[in-house]
């Protein structure tokens, strides 16, 4: 039989093995959860041992921010050229590998190094995974699959978290690291199994031996195979960055990356000052732990609640509504709370607005660039937005320093996601595809 297996890809339900692809690229994002706000979960132990004030501490919990600005940049668009599945197992030898050395660091500065190396890894990984949970579902549960692949960031931080306070009763801050690099290894072989290449990806590329690949994956999946893969399409747009600023994409790509670099800023203000503050305010760090973890419950709760409203509303419209009330909830953390149990409460009512925001922005990538950019742009957005977040803890680290108030520093964090409203208001949505003839 010959006929184009995407079309069999978007219409017919999702077979087990799609299914196992996409919750890969759910757990790996969730290890990307952990990694990332690691150095958040390490961050009192950190500033105790070696003395460093806020504005310090500022810097360091932005460092891997800064990588991932670059390894989306760079990894996603050579995702788009090499293959998705390559690229997110080499990113996962590198965060492997920057999580143990991050344990071994002996200062500020060597351990800035290796937390800016962990972040290359992870925002390759992130526009790697975006495109293939995208690329292996149907189209009835794309939007859905790439929520959920999002929203498994906040999970990650939960179990993470969860394991990250009980090591910290027992050990020093080296120990939440550590966990990072056994976990993170792990996935290297479940990877290499049940993560294919993306047959969007070989049909576009067409790398050498891509009509056997193409086959054994449609076998693997319990669809018919193909006799010759489908025509070029002569119209398909080149995988460059000039693509991404064309008259018909410049539009998108523009305030997309606007959107997600501002609301970033937001995000990472509360998730990596909680534990900080927490602790500031009296708490030991293992209690400060559990609070960024109700963040993120609410954080998982929000996503799953966008994704399934997702399948019914334009997600657009859903986006901005988080975004909005996700400013109001972090003005109204920087009140103050009386008690821990409060503080968790609005900490979760933080999570769920902000961390929806940041999945409905991944469903609106995955819409809105074409298979031949779909990492690539997305990494584009994803590493500006990024390098640009870099600044949100620095920032608020240093107004923390030159003596403002929490109420002042949040109501400043919180207008990243007002301007991200304001973007995404702007926003032509539509189904970038390629058009594909049965």
């Amino acid at each position: 039989m010959s006929t184009d297996p995407r079309i069999t890809l978007a219409r017919e339900p999702m077979s087990g093995a799609q299914v196992a692809a996409v919750v890969i690229c759910i757990l790996l994002t969730s290890l990307d959860g952990f990694d990332v706000l690691s150095i958040s979960f390490a961050a009192p132990g950190i500033a105790a041992e070696w003395g460093i004030d806020r504005g310090a501490l500022g810097i360091v919990l932005s460092m891997e921010l800064i990588g991932m600005a670059v390894g989306s940049v760079i990894i996603g668009g050579l995702a788009d050229r090499v293959g998705r599945r390559p690229a997110i197992l080499g990113c996962l030898t590198v965060m492997a590998l920057g999580m143990y050395l991050a344990s071994t660091a002996p200062d500020i500065t060597i351990l800035s190094i290796y937390r800016f190396a962990t972040g290359l890894g992870i925002g390759g990984m992130l526009a790697s995974t975006n495109a293939m949970a995208a690329e292996f579902s149907n189209t009835k549960r794309r939007n859905l699959s790439v929520i959920l692949m999002a929203a498994g960031y906040p999970v990650g931080v939960i179990v993470g978290g969860s394991v990250a306070s009980i090591l910290l009763v027992y050990f020093d801050w080296r120990s939440v690291f550590l966990f990072g690099t056994v976990a993170t290894a792990v996935f290297i072989p479940l990877t290499w199994y049940f993560l294919p290449e993306s047959i969007e990806h070989l049909i576009h590329r067409r790398p050498r031996g891509a009509l056997a690949r193409v086959n054994a994956t449609l076998q693997r999946m319990g669809h018919a195979t193909i006799e010759a893969l489908p025509p070029a399409e002569k119209d398909a747009a080149p995988s460059s960055m000039r693509a991404l600023f064309s008259p018909a994409l410049a539009r998108t790509t523009i305030l997309l990356t606007i959107a997600y670099l501002t609301h970033i800023m937001t995000f990472y203000f509360t998730l990596k000052w909680i534990p900080k503050i927490v602790v500031d305010m009296g708490f030991a760090p293992a209690l400060a732990g559990g609070v960024l973890v109700w963040a993120n419950v609410g954080g998982v709760t929000g996503s799953v609640l966008l994704g399934l409203l997702a399948q019914r509303y334009p997600v657009r419209g859903l986006v901005i509504a988080t975004l909005i009330l996700g400013a109001g909830a972090v003005i109204w953390f920087g009140q103050g709370q009386a008690g821990l149990a409060e503080l968790s409460l609005v900490a979760a009512g933080v999570g769920f607005f902000t961390n929806a925001a940041v999945v409905g922005l991944y469903a609106l990538f995955a819409q809105s660039f074409p298979t031949a950019l779909r990492a690539g742009g997305t990494g584009f957005a994803i590493g500006f937005g990024r390098g640009g977040s870099a600044t949100g803890p620095i920032i608020a680290g240093f107004l923390f320093a030159a003596g403002a108030s929490l109420p002042s520093v949040a109501l400043v964090m919180a207008l990243g996601s007002v301007i991200a409203a304001a973007s995404l208001a702007f926003l032509r949505t539509r189904h970038a595809q390629p058009a594909i003839t049965a």
